[in-house]
């Protein structure tokens, strides 16, 4: 089965962890309605609800590589899963769920451009 998959921080382009999505199909880069916000964590970037636009990219993906993108995000304990409607379709995208630990803003909403 295929499932399209919403990414913003290191699974996009150039960015460390993108060769999890070697196999996948890219479908075009996407910025969200402003419903989110973004937080720099270090190594990584943290999306929750907000009132911003997030830039990204959309991927569809099997159910092996989703399986991998969802232990990366250590589903269900640091990220969550959650559908979003995209130009592409519904795609999941992940959410940080410690907000306690979000400290630096991402005010452009671009991880790639902070």
């Amino acid at each position: 089965m295929e499932h399209l998959v919403f990414v913003y921080g290191t699974l996009r382009q150039g960015e460390s962890n993108h060769f999890l999505l070697r196999d996948s199909q890219f479908l075009g880069f996407w910025t969200t309605p402003p419903d989110y916000a973004l937080y720099d964590l270090g190594e990584y970037p943290g999306m929750i609800p907000g009132r911003e636009s997030i830039c990204g990219e959309v991927y569809a993906v099997n159910e092996t590589c989703l399986a991998a993108l969802d232990k990366l995000e250590d589903i269900p304990v640091e990220y969550r899963r959650e559908v979003m409607n995209t130009t592409f379709g519904h795609a999941w995208v992940y959410i940080y769920q410690d907000k306690s630990k979000l400290k630096n803003h991402i005010p452009s909403g671009d991880w790639c451009n902070r």
